[in-house]
């Protein structure tokens, strides 16, 4: 890693969609991404950052284990230098009936969900703290105000990310750091969920599916946000979905 003269954003969870959207958005501002996700393509996304004239690192890292985050971080900060935007977007959307959920799945997901943010958020937290600025923001879902049946572990786990999120704003506001939460209310528009809820995806319609560009913009958007009115929970939906 060598030093970089640009701001840093920091997307762990960069995955082909959503997380793609919003580095290249990031990107589109001249920020240099540091893209990261535990296993998976990730030189695809870079070669589209770096068409867009900015930059990018990546880096196969497990947000679960907190050595790896730890050093994750710490490599950032110190060899590139620091973070100004943290963006915490892993996923872990299972279905299970109640019964067929093994501890085994219920502990994997809440893993994926609550823990790593709580790990990403205190390591990028700490460095902000001494700067007194910066930006965390947390990936929620339709999970992280209700549970749907056979939903049970994923809502557990975006629960727990909410309430981590709420705890964190409160602490971290007055030093000067924004902690925002999105709540994805709707399907994102992506292969693997067209293949996992198919009969639902189907159902939607060209206009019912969340284009991730879209969604994208709303994390710019909360970053830019002036100190006298921070947002700390913003909800996003196609227009065609109930409330």
């Amino acid at each position: 890693m060598v030093a970089i003269d640009k701001p840093i954003a920091l997307v762990v969870g960069a995955g082909d969609h959503l997380g793609s959207a919003i580095a290249r958005r990031f990107a589109r501002e001249g920020y240099h991404l540091v893209v990261t996700r535990r296993r998976g393509d990730l030189n695809t996304l870079c070669d589209e950052i770096r068409a867009l004239g900015s930059s990018a690192t990546a880096v196969h890292s497990d947000a679960r284990d907190e050595a790896q985050v730890t050093d994750l971080v710490n490599n950032v900060e110190t060899r590139l230098g620091p973070i100004r935007v943290a963006i915490f977007n892993v996923g872990g959307n299972v279905r299970y009936t109640i019964g067929e959920t093994t501890t085994r799945v219920y502990r994997k997901v809440w893993e994926m969900c609550a823990l790593a943010g709580f790990l990403v958020g205190r390591e990028v937290a700490d460095k902000m703290l001494a700067r007194n600025e910066g930006t965390i923001l947390f990936t929620g879902a339709s999970a992280s105000l209700r549970g749907g049946a056979g939903f049970a572990a994923f809502a557990g786990g975006k629960h727990a990310l909410r309430a981590l999120a709420q705890s964190m704003a409160r602490e971290l506001g007055p030093h000067g750091i924004h902690v925002a939460h999105v709540i994805v209310d709707g399907l994102i528009r992506n292969e693997a969920t067209a293949q996992f809820l198919p009969d639902l995806y189907a159902s939607k319609g060209e206009n019912g599916i969340i284009e991730p560009d879209n969604l994208a913009e709303i994390y710019w958007q909360l970053h830019q946000q002036r100190r006298s009115a921070w947002t700390f929970e913003q909800d996003a939906r196609p227009f065609s979905e109930p409330w």
